[in-house]
């Protein structure tokens, strides 16, 4: 995706990573995204915890309201994108087995 990495891109992720809370993260995010645009990423990121626990998209649906095309797109991003997501789940899985 070379239209995505940008200076600009850059910039934007690299303040992300100098938030410390989730408070800061609150406070940014709200400043600089919409609400539905939040919430969107929020249900996606579920969507893939919920995919890689073997949820089938009937399940998914009904826990987070997500359509079966953003399951599909989801589940899709899993299998052959970039790891992003795999990324996170592991990272905050270890996070929930340390608290």
């Amino acid at each position: 995706m070379d239209k995505l990495h940008t200076k600009q891109v850059d910039a934007l992720f690299e303040a992300i990573l100098t938030l410390q809370t989730v408070e800061e993260c609150y406070r940014f995010f709200e400043d600089a995204c919409t609400v539905r645009e939040i919430l969107e990423i929020a249900q996606r990121l579920q969507t893939a915890k919920l995919l890689s626990a073997g949820a089938n998209y009937a399940e998914i649906n009904r826990q987070t309201g997500c359509s079966t095309a953003t399951i599909s797109r989801v589940r899709r991003c899993l299998e052959y994108g970039n790891g992003g997501y795999r990324t996170v789940i592991e990272r905050t899985a270890k996070g929930e087995g340390e608290a």
